[in-house]
């Protein structure tokens, strides 16, 4: 049974350029949101386990990173042998694209899922560690451009997903540690910190 996403389908190219098109319905307040509908898996992911941790970092080349220690983005076994990944970036979530009742953010608007935040980026890579191995695949405008290559282990699990939005999206934008403790009261099992590798005018105050 198809919960979440579609198995079937790896890349769904009309709703992803639905996306595209509609990118300030999508991201209402530019990379804010995106970072926000990617947070909302690590929450999901720490209300099932009891609690976790993320950390969103905010890199120097104006990409976005945010990383949590769940189970990683969940995988199965083709039959050829090959690990298959569940289709997250590229389909829609069925419980929230076209249900924008279901569930808001802590900025108020309608979640969508981690499809918008793909479309939505020049480029964006996922980094998917489980206990059965360790992957990553990049994507460009939410297209995959490389299949899922191996990963050396490192003893833990969780996902990292870094992306860089869209230039019609990029501008000097805030995101402080208040942010985060707001966002931390929307989502009490997860625990929340901020990386701010950026320097010059576009660093935020603490």
């Amino acid at each position: 049974m198809n919960t979440t996403h579609d198995w079937a389908d790896t890349v769904d190219a009309n709703h992803l350029g639905q996306i595209r098109q509609g990118f300030a319905e999508f991201a209402p307040d530019g990379p804010g949101h995106l970072v926000l509908e990617v947070v909302a898996y690590a929450a999901d992911e720490a209300a099932s386990r009891g609690g976790g941790r993320c950390v969103v970092t905010l890199h120097t080349d104006g990409s976005v990173s945010v990383k949590d220690d769940g189970r990683g983005t969940d995988t199965r076994v083709d039959e050829h042998g090959g690990v298959v990944k569940k289709p997250v970036m590229a389909t829609k979530d069925l419980r929230f694209f076209d249900l924008p009742e279901a569930e808001r953010l802590p900025d108020g608007h309608p979640r969508r899922g981690m499809s918008v935040v793909a479309a939505l980026s020049e480029w964006l890579i996922h980094t998917n560690r489980r206990i059965n191995g360790s992957w990553s695949q990049r994507y460009e405008h939410g297209i995959p451009v490389t299949d899922l290559e191996p990963v050396e282990a490192d003893g833990t699990t969780g996902t990292c997903i870094r992306f860089l939005p869209n230039e019609a999206l990029r501008s000097r934008w805030l995101l402080t540690t208040g942010d985060l403790a707001r966002w931390s009261e929307h989502w009490p099992d997860l625990a929340l910190r901020l990386d701010d590798q950026r320097d010059g005018e576009g660093r935020p105050s603490r």
